[in-house]
């Protein structure tokens, strides 16, 4: 925006601007990826260049978890200080000064303070499934059709409609202390900003925000008998806040820098990998995992009931599916059958495996399920285990189970897309070339693994440059196609013979989408 620009060229800039110790150009903007598992942060030029050398990355520590899929935020906020100290102090001279400030952050939490700005509840994430009462009463009691259509949501323990129901029903004293409902980047943001505004980006993965309008839903808040002043004001795209003074002191580098862009980890994802038009969707494989295709306009008037539906920001949309088990279900078989010790041994003998030859079916549902059939009593079972059944056949057919899933997905996204190209991001993906061949050869379709470590840090500082009108363009052409998975023919008939497989074992326990 024209009004941002010029308030960031109206500060006195430092001698040659800012000097990053491991490159020759200059840092213009922090990017931070907050995620579930971890936080990285890294500094970018004017033009969306990473600065080399000028990146961080930590690890969540376990003090953050529970079993039950909820996060403890003041330890995620340390995690986050910690880690713009770590890179401020190997990377800037702190005589000098970056412009702006750009944050993803994991979509889905939900987080209550009091009066006085502090917690009083610990962050509930997507995984905590707790709620799923609370979104079968919803379903029965509600037009969830209408419901997906306006909000782009399913009834689902994941959201805030289903949580927000269980809280009060669960938690009264709580919910009564609680004087408003924000997510995690909220959170954040008071404490490092002074703001709790919410962007558009992150509201419409709440299940409570009008697709269309980028307001509050209010028929949806009506139902739930939730006032708005409960909610934390959705931002315009005129508000850029400035840190709070104690961290602009503790951050000398950062003192006139303006928040430019907060957007949901996904939505960056995309942008980050190259995949904000139509004919590419991006696919990610981390701890979870999720298939998705950005596009301008407005939300599709009929959306697929396998599909979400959220925002980049106002003028972009984001569709796709998010299965809540991948690269994490990989790691803990592996380390289960404890043959994760040498990673190459491992990708070696899955490679010797035919496809779909261990005679196994696996419902890869661990962690409960998101797309295609919503279910969060969902759970995890392998069938067919016989005395001569390897660890080796387990796994591979683990992640055969989960390129399933994601060929159901693919399905309903190409009624709005048509064919489109996969880009493969995410650390599971980049450590398994055997799962990118199955993914693949289930989909039928060319899958690209590109050069971009970190997609959703890059893809966040596009946008905000994009916000402040230092790039005309999100330059979707700015990768290199590190190495290209054709699809197998072959492999591909026997899959889908496992993939019908799978779904008629889902259809006998659960409700589901059917394959068209």
């Amino acid at each position: 925006m024209s009004s941002v620009i010029d308030e960031i060229d109206a500060v006195e800039p430092a001698p040659d601007f800012l000097s990053v110790i491991a490159g020759a150009r200059s840092a213009f903007l922090l990017s931070l990826d907050v995620g579930t598992s971890g936080v990285r942060a890294a500094l970018f030029d004017d033009q969306g260049n990473e600065i080399s050398g000028a990146q961080v990355s930590s690890q969540r520590s376990a003090a953050a978890f529970s079993d039950l899929g909820v996060l403890d935020g003041d330890v995620i906020v340390s995690q986050v200080i910690e880690t713009i100290d770590d890179l401020l102090a190997t990377t800037v001279d702190n005589g000098h000064h970056i412009r702006v400030i750009a944050i993803s952050c994991f979509w889905h939490s939900l987080i209550g303070i009091d009066s006085n700005g502090r917690a009083t509840t610990p962050v509930f994430s997507w995984a905590d499934t707790r709620a799923a009462t609370s979104a079968s009463f919803l379903k029965s009691h509600f037009d969830e059709n209408q419901f997906h259509r306006r909000t782009g949501c399913r009834f689902h323990a994941s959201y805030w409609p289903a949580k927000l129901h269980w809280l009060r029903q669960q938690q009264p004293a709580t919910f009564e202390n609680t004087t408003r409902w924000l997510g995690f980047s909220e959170y954040l943001c008071q404490l490092l900003f002074g703001s709790t505004a919410i962007s558009v980006s992150m509201a419409s993965a709440t299940g409570l925000l009008d697709q269309r309008s980028c307001e509050w839903d209010h028929d949806c808040l009506a139902a739930l008998e939730i006032s708005e002043e409960l909610l934390p004001v959705i931002g315009g795209d005129e508000e850029h806040p400035q840190l709070r003074p104690e961290f602009a002191q503790r951050w000398p580098a950062l003192s006139d820098a303006r928040l430019a862009m907060v957007v949901g980890d996904g939505a960056a994802n995309n942008i980050g990998s190259g995949c904000s038009t139509r004919d590419r969707c991006a696919l990610m494989i981390g701890t979870s995992g999720a298939l998705r295709a950005v596009f301008d306009g407005d939300p599709p008037d009929s959306l697929p009931p396998a599909l979400w539906n959220y925002r980049v920001d106002r003028s972009r949309v984001v569709v796709g599916g998010a299965l809540s088990d991948g690269g994490g279900l990989y790691r803990w078989l592996s380390e289960l059958m404890c043959i994760n010790d040498d990673p190459v041994y491992l990708e070696n003998c899955l490679a010797a495996l035919e496809a779909d030859s261990h005679g196994l079916t696996v419902l890869p549902f661990w962690s409960g399920e998101r797309s295609t059939g919503w279910s969060e009593n969902a759970r995890g079972a392998i069938l067919g285990l016989t005395q001569q059944t390897k660890p080796v056949e387990i796994v591979r057919a683990a992640l055969e189970a989960i390129a399933y899933r994601f060929a159901l997905i693919a399905e309903s996204l190409e009624h709005l897309t048509g064919s489109t190209t996969v880009v493969a991001t995410g650390n599971a993906l980049r450590s398994s070339r055997v799962w990118l061949q199955i993914i693949a050869d289930v989909l039928d379709r060319r899958v690209l693994l590109t050069n971009v470590r970190e997609a959703s840090t890059r893809g966040a500082a596009l946008l905000a440059l994009e916000a402040v009108g230092k790039i005309e363009d999100l330059q979707p052409d700015s990768f290199v196609v590190e190495e290209t998975f054709e699809p197998d023919s072959t492999r591909h008939v026997r899959y889908r013979k496992g993939l019908l497989r799978q779904q008629e074992i889902y259809d006998r326990l659960f409700k589901s989408v059917s394959i068209p």
